[in-house]
Parts: structure tokens; C-alpha cells; sequence
């Protein structure tokens, strides 16, 4: 392979990297044998962008026990100094967005457009979780909500968990990465992050530099596999919460690691988004390419994107020709051409697995619509590259409806009914995010309260769509609990009571008091006054 990406078009873009942007090693070092992986550019792939350190338990302990040591003066310094430094963090984090964009799009393949988009997110959510400071540390007085006659005072107070894991994702791994991680800051946790193995050095550029400014051991990196430095994260004794985003697999993997130390675990995990027309809806050009948008964005490679679509029969074939001509228009290349639409498939993996679907539907009697055009025909092979495909004619349980593809492969169904519909929606065990359209609400209302998803959106579904201060996450196997807004300060904070009596020595509701049973000593044997 070549190991000189700025040998590419792109030279004045690359040459905006630095070099030692294209090692990932560990925060405070590394072993004294540090083995390390390729990072390919998936639309050359006989390209190497860089290397990253295969982390193990060593560099794991190293950086755990740095944020154990760190953590009681980073906690009792108070969210707001807390919220000062992430400002700091942020403004770092926006003057690197520029190159930082550049590498996600050699790692990833992403758009240009798409990875700046990603990289703001550092920014941004460090900003916004610094202006959450307050609730971060917020206390709730509950004394008159005691049921004690008035005699107790209650606090309830928010307390960080310690030092905690973040797991990110390859394919948007900063912006998902910081919104466990701006949360778990301003909340008072110590973090160590370990990066995906597919794209860790864009990632881990961004955390060597923020942590430059915070207090030594306050946020650390650890590079490697998931089976060795994420294993050895999730099931570290000194980490009390681990926040994972990615596969449904994976996440299996982080609940078994955590479980002998029992703590607290958040997961946003794989989706099979379902997007329902309704018979009320108005199938015109405006509704269809929102839902291209929404499937085929990112090459499809977004948790919550739409991954499958029931239309109403009266609409069908309407749609269906309408998806297909704006779908066609679609340009697929390097990420680094600002004329492509979306580029290569981030992995090996999942360009053989895109086929895979693609060739299983063909042999199963469905049809299947490659559409879409192809920037550079002398350059399309030595990528990861898939066109946008629409396949129709499937059974509701064939693999490519009921499984996650993550690829630009979108299986499209008719329905005859709103049962019909919401049971072909609820029908699998995903449940991250779901839309339902119509310009009739009050129909697209009632179909909406009956699907099961963390999320449902009405008219939109794509990425941008989610607010802010809504919580997102998913039920059934897309995940365990919510992030966002004040959602994620809960999950990085556990509830700390405090109660004290005025007279300690009054009777307690439907408790005796101890002095009268120091006074009457019981029987331990038979229950009764000696």
C-alpha cells in the first residue's frame, strides 16, 4: 500500500495535516511495546492514511488511574470553573475544524460537507453543556414533600459518577463522542475516551489538544480495538459509567464487561428506522427528497436514518418513481469532490455486506433499481463505493427489512392499512427513531403515539432533525437510556439525598424508636419483650 495520501489531487487540503496527526497513541504515553494498526482512506484503499496504537490493559490502567486522581479536585472545583475551561476547550476545538474535517474525510470517506459538519459538534456541545452549568449542580429541596409531619429536611443533590468511559463511533465519532463527553465534564466526571479503530485519528487529535487545557488527567484517549481497550474499559473497577455508541453487538459486549462491577451504562445502538407515508399524505417532490435525504445520507451510514419505507398502495408506484428519479441524481465519489453527493462505505465490511443484500434480493425475486452517477468511472474500484440502490418486491421478513444495512441499499413496501403499517414498523427489534407522513397531523399524530421508537418525527427524518432539548435514545435493542440537553446530565450523575431531623429522637412514621427498643430489648428467638 502507499503510505502518502499527499500524493492525491487534494495535496494543498492533506498538507493541512499534521504529521504527527497520523498517530494515535495514548494520552500520558503508552507500553513499552506499542503494536499498531492501518488507517486506509476508504475511497483509495491502497492508501494508508495513518496508524493508531492497539491499546491493551496497560495503557488502560494508566489512563484510568490518572482520571482517578484527577477526579476529586476536577469535582470540587464546581461547574462553573468547570464551564470556563470547556469554553476554552471549545474555542481550541473550533480553531482545529478545518483540518480536523480534512482527516475525518480520509478516514471515513464522508463528504467534506458532512465532516465539518461532524467536527462542529466538539464545539458546539462543549458551548452548550458549559450553559448548563447550573442544572448541572442543581439541588432540589423536597423537606416539604418528606410525609414526616414537617420535622425533616431533604436535599436531593446531583453528584458526578467518577471517572467514566466513552466509547465512540466510526461513523460520526467526534460529534457522538462529545455528547457524552461535554455532559460528563461540566457534570464533574473524569473521561478517558476510546476512539473507534476505523477512524481514531481525527478523534484523538481533538482530545490530545483539549486536554492540553484541562487538568491533568481530566479527559485521556485511548486508542485500540474494542475487544482489548474497549473490554478493558467497560470492565475497569475505577470506571463508573461507560457510554457506548454503535453496534447492537458491541453493545452486548460492554453490558458483560460492566456487569461484574455493576455500573451505570448508556448505550445508543443500531436502528432500523422505518418511515410510513400514510393514505393522507400528498406525494409530491418536496416530501420525497426530504426522505431520499434522510436514507441516503451519509451513504446511508447514519444510526437514525431511514432505513426502510412503507407508502400506502394508492401512492406506491408514484413514490416509488418519484424516489427513484431524485435518487438518480445523486453524484457518488471522493468525499473530497465538492460535486459528490456522498462518498464510499467507511469499510471493507460494509461494501461487502451492501453487495451481499443487493445480490440476496435479486436471487430472492425483487426488484432491484441501481440509480445514481459516478464522479470519477476510472477511480470508482479502487474504493468502497456503492450507488444508491432502491429494491421493492421483498417479503416484510427478508433480511434487508429487518436488519440494519447501513449502506445506501433502501427497501421500499406497500401497505393497505394503518395497522398494517405501524405492526410492519413495530415488527422488528430495533427501536431508535421512526417518521410518519401526511399534511393531515391529527392522522399523522395518531399513527405516531402507536409506534415503538425513542423518536418519532413527523414529516422530517434526517440527521439534524433531532432537537436539542428532546430526549434521544432507543427502546428494545437500539439502546439503554437518553442523552441530550438535561437528559444527559442525568446519565452522567447519580441523585444524592440528604435528610436530617430537627429532633432525631421523634417518632418516626410507622418506625419504632430505637431508644424504646434499647429500652425493651426483644427476643431474637420467640419475637417478644424479655
Amino acid at each position: 500500500m502507499s503510505t502518502s495520501p499527499l500524493t492525491t489531487s487534494e495535496t494543498t487540503a492533506h498538507a493541512a495535516i499534521p504529521d504527527y496527526w497520523r498517530t494515535a497513541n495514548p494520552s500520558r504515553g503508552g507500553s513499552s511495546t506499542i503494536i499498531y494498526g492501518e488507517v486506509i482512506n476508504p475511497a483509495r484503499t491502497d492508501e494508508v492514511v495513518g496508524k493508531y496504537a492497539r491499546c491493551g490493559q496497560i495503557d488502560v490502567d494508566r489512563a484510568v488511574r490518572a482520571a482517578r486522581e484527577a477526579f476529586p479536585a476536577w469535582r470540587d472545583i464546581g461547574a462553573t470553573a468547570r464551564a470556563e475551561l470547556m469554553i476554552a476547550a471549545a474555542e481550541i476545538a473550533e480553531d482545529l475544524a478545518g483540518r480536523l474535517a480534512v482527516m475525518l474525510t480520509l478516514e471515513i470517506g464522508k463528504t467534506l460537507g458532512e465532516s465539518r459538519g461532524d467536527v462542529a459538534g466538539a464545539g458546539k456541545l462543549l458551548r452548550e453543556f458549559a450553559s448548563l452549568a447550573g442544572a448541572a449542580e442543581q439541588e432540589r429541596d423536597l423537606s416539604d414533600e418528606a410525609h414526616s409531619g414537617g420535622a425533616a429536611e431533604v436535599l436531593v443533590r446531583r453528584v458526578p459518577l467518577g471517572p467514566v468511559a466513552v466509547i465512540s463511533p466510526w461513523n460520526t465519532p467526534i460529534h457522538l463522542a462529545f455528547t457524552a463527553i461535554a455532559p460528563a465534564l461540566v457534570a464533574g466526571n473524569t473521561v478517558v475516551v476510546k476512539p473507534p479503530e476505523v477512524a481514531p485519528l481525527g478523534l484523538t487529535a481533538l482530545l490530545t489538544a483539549l486536554a492540553a487545557v484541562l487538568p491533568d488527567g481530566v479527559l485521556a484517549v485511548v486508542p485500540g480495538e474494542g475487544a482489548t481497550a474497549g473490554s478493558a474499559l467497560a470492565s475497569h473497577p475505577d470506571i463508573r459509567g461507560v457510554f457506548f455508541t454503535g453496534g447492537i453487538a458491541g453493545g452486548r459486549e460492554v453490558i458483560r464487561a460492566s456487569a461484574a462491577t455493576i455500573k451505570k451504562v448508556s448505550m445508543e445502538l443500531g436502528g432500523n428506522d422505518a418511515a410510513v407515508v400514510l393514505e393522507s399524505a400528498t406525494v409530491d417532490e418536496s416530501m420525497v427528497r426530504e426522505l431520499v435525504a434522510g436514507s441516503l445520507g451519509c451513504a446511508g451510514q447514519i444510526c437514525f436514518n431511514v432505513k426502510r419505507i412503507y407508502v400506502h398502495r394508492s401512492h406506491f408506484d408514484e413514490f416509488v418513481d418519484m424516489y427513484t428519479d431524485l435518487a438518480g441524481q445523486i453524484v457518488v465519489g471522493d468525499g473530497f469532490d465538492p460535486t459528490v453527493d456522498f462518498g464510499p462505505l467507511a469499510t471493507e465490511d460494509g461494501h461487502r455486506r451492501a453487495n451481499r443484500l443487493t445480490d440476496q434480493a435479486r436471487a430472492d425475486g425483487a426488484h432491484v433499481r441501481t440509480v445514481g452517477r459516478i464522479a470519477d468511472s476510472a477511480r470508482w474500484d479502487e474504493g468502497f463505493y456503492v450507488l444508491p440502490t432502491i429494491v421493492t418486491g421483498l417479503s416484510p421478513d427478508d433480511e434487508l427489512v429487518v436488519t440494519e444495512q447501513f449502506c445506501p441499499v433502501i427497501p421500499i413496501l406497500p401497505f393497505d392499512t394503518d395497522d398494517e403499517a405501524i405492526a410492519a414498523a413495530n415488527g422488528t427489534d430495533f427501536g431508535l427513531a421512526s417518521s410518519v407522513w401526511s399534511q393531515d397531523l391529527d392522522h399523522a399524530m395518531r399513527v405516531a403515539r402507536r409506534i415503538e421508537s425513542g423518536s418519532t418525527f413527523v414529516n422530517v427524518h434526517r440527521l439534524g432533525a433531532s432537537v436539542p432539548s428532546a430526549p434521544f435514545g432507543g427502546i428494545k435493542q437500539s439502546g439503554l437510556g437518553r442523552t441530550h440537553g438535561e437528559y444527559s446530565l442525568l446519565a452522567c450523575t447519580e441523585e444524592h439525598a440528604i435528610i436530617r431531623f430537627a429532633d432525631p429522637t421523634q417518632d418516626l412514621p410507622g418506625i419504632a424508636r430505637w431508644n424504646h427498643l434499647r429500652r425493651t430489648p426483644m427476643n431474637t428467638i420467640e419475637g417478644t419483650p424479655q
